[in-house]
């Protein structure tokens, strides 16, 4: 975990010893947590049965943990190997000190004519992919980059388009952005904050029947537009004219982003590479274990 505090992870941890002593469990089981601004962790479900992030909390630790949880399950015991490696569970002993595994989701929303490109809390990922690096910059990127989803931005343009309570949080991205060299479009009303409250460039886009361009479907058809980064939430207004632009964006094949963190993310990566301080170079995870001292 890179971002979540350590009183939160310590709580769990609790919560999961808890609830694997309530039911007995001796097997892998997987769990959605949630936590508050406040620090406060809820359990949302509990599955007793391993999850695609077993195998990838395995490697990554460098710990078989599907071996451990056979062995426990038919009554051989613990396996040795396991007496003198710490887990992480007391604290962060088992992470990795020099690299960094990021896991993330794929979609098949262009497969899906019509249907809406948002997330949501349901589950709407068709794959995974994890690549490692020295950083969660380098890592995340790399994993980005592996579902073939989405790419560098070739000519350095995204069109932005965020509701305005999502604004202030999204301001130092704009800024590296336009730092790194991004020509940034954006709907009206962002288009409107970017300039007026940022001082930054951007191009404002409309639709068509506002009768004033230039046009929002005219620019990402031309394909002038890399990347489209939409922010929306339950207080937006144009529902409609913001699901055409995913869509549209989605249909055409230009990468959508519609989480803000994940936009986040995104924005410190692309500055990152714009000033030549990120390595893509890929590696094996032997390497990443050779640098780790653990071969």
């Amino acid at each position: 975990p890179q971002t979540i505090e350590e009183e939160v992870l310590a709580k769990c941890r609790d919560t999961a010893r808890r609830i694997a002593k309530a039911f007995n469990i001796t097997g892998p089981f997987n769990m959605q947590l949630i936590a508050s601004e406040d620090g406060d962790v809820k359990l949302i479900e509990t599955n007793i049965r391993a999850s695609r992030s077993f195998p990838f909390s395995s490697k990554t630790t460098g710990a078989d943990f599907i071996e451990a949880a056979t062995q426990v399950m038919v009554g051989a015991g613990r396996p040795e190997w396991l007496e003198g490696k710490d887990l992480g569970l007391e604290g962060k002993g088992a992470y990795p000190q020099k690299y960094i595994g990021v896991k993330v989701p794929m979609f098949s929303f262009k497969r899906l004519a019509g249907a809406d490109p948002k997330l949501g809390v349901e589950m709407a990922s068709t794959g995974e992919v994890a690549c490692y690096g020295v950083t969660k910059e380098e890592a995340f990127l790399k994993s980005m980059l592996s579902t073939l989803q989405i790419e560098i931005p070739k000519n350095k343009s995204i069109l932005v388009s965020i509701q305005e309570r999502h604004l202030p949080e999204f301001r130092e991205s704009l800024q590296k952005l336009s730092d790194a060299g991004y020509k940034l479009y954006a709907t009206e009303k962002t288009a409107e904050y970017i300039d007026q409250e940022c001082k930054i460039p951007v191009t404002s886009l409309h639709w068509e029947e506002d009768g004033e361009g230039p046009y929002i479907d005219e620019t990402i058809l031309s394909g002038e537009i890399d990347q489209v980064f939409m922010f929306s939430n339950n207080f937006s207004v144009r529902t409609e004219t913001n699901y055409m632009i995913r869509r549209l964006a989605t249909d055409y094949g230009v990468p959508l982003v519609t989480n803000l963190q994940v936009g986040d993310m995104l924005a410190d990566c692309y500055a990152l590479h714009a000033a030549g301080k990120l390595n893509l170079e890929p590696k094996t995870l032997k390497e990443y274990y050779e640098m780790e001292g653990k071969l």
